[in-house]
């Protein structure tokens, strides 16, 4: 898969992480509501970042 298929993914976890939290988890009081989703997310953006970047060469 190209690069860019791989942002357009990074793009669409930051979408999630405004969509999600303020329409599915509006009613979810607890801890397990927006904090633990954002906090997934974090990580997936984390783990896409390094899968896009494991081929860069330094110069």
């Amino acid at each position: 898969m190209q690069r860019s298929k791989w942002v357009w993914l990074v793009w669409a976890v930051v979408l999630l992480c405004y969509l999600v939290p303020y329409t599915l988890l509006t009613d979810v009081q607890a801890w397990y509501g927006s904090f633990l989703f954002w906090t997934v997310a974090g990580l997936a953006v984390i783990a896409l970042n390094v899968f896009i970047t494991k081929d860069f060469e330094g110069k």
